[in-house]
């Protein structure tokens, strides 16, 4: 008897599958412990269910643009949705359901990460993410907002690897290496990344379309050796070798 239910249950999830139905009895989604989404999200919903939607999306904010982490579900939301569902070949209606929460799911680490970055890759400094301009626990989620806007660009270049040289750095890390005292890598939303499968130019140019408004490569100083990203309050743009400059051509007002 005990093998008849086995065996009427995976009858069930196969016709269950088939509809495009999720059954009560399907196991839990793959990656789904930090987070788990319900129902359907659209323009005009709110909360922290949008908020955590944000996140995982703001690499798909539109080239030049910056993806808002406020919870509330409005246009730039849809459309960041809308690109992230064709970036891996679903519905693009930019509306939030089980289908986009599965891919998220998928792309994710059980601690909210995206599979293929990490808090350690992003903090060679110390265990604590403490010790910068903003509170430890701001650090670490500023970092994990970079880490999800790096996903975007890795698999806009064909998922090959990005390598990250330089994420968070206490004050006194960011000392040691000769950093800007206005530094974003003291607020733990920047990165440095390494020329590897992609150039440093190819870097720096993709990244103007996955939600970075600090981006520096090869002609500006002190970076011909990798790109920085990072999410500074208003963008600044300059990869001077690489044809990257920011549209309102300001000065930089917080270093590296």
């Amino acid at each position: 008897m005990p093998k008849l239910i086995r065996l009427l249950a995976t009858a069930l999830l196969a016709i269950g599958a088939s509809a495009g139905t999720v059954l009560a009895t399907a196991a839990p989604a793959h990656a789904d412990a930090c987070y788990t989404w319900s129902g359907v999200l659209a323009q005009g919903s709110s909360g922290e269910a949008v908020r955590q939607l944000q996140i995982r999306v703001s690499g798909y904010p539109g080239t030049g643009g910056v993806l808002g982490l406020d919870g509330q579900y409005g246009p730039a939301t849809k459309s960041a949705v809308a690109r992230f569902q064709a970036a891996y070949g679903l519905t693009a209606d930019g509306v939030a359901g089980p289908a986009t929460f599965a891919k998220l799911y998928a792309l994710q680490d059980d601690d909210c990460t995206p599979v293929n970055f990490s808090y350690a890759e992003l903090n060679d400094c110390n265990t604590t993410w403490s010790g910068g301009n903003v509170s430890a626990a701001t650090a670490k989620a500023n970092a994990l907002v970079t880490m999800w806007k790096l996903q975007a660009l890795r698999h806009a270049l064909g998922d090959q690897q990005i390598r990250v040289t330089s994420g968070f750095r206490s004050v006194s890390c960011n000392n040691a290496v000769g950093g800007a005292s206005t530094s974003r890598h003291l607020y733990g939303d920047a990165a440095d990344l390494g020329a590897g499968p992609h150039s440093l130019c190819t870097l720096a140019q993709a990244a103007r379309n996955h939600g970075f408004a600090g981006i520096l490569g090869p002609g500006y100083p002190d970076h011909n050796d990798h790109t920085h990203v990072d999410g500074r309050p208003s963008r600044f743009w300059s990869a001077p070798n690489c044809g990257v400059a920011s549209l309102t051509g300001s000065l930089d007002p917080l270093g590296d």
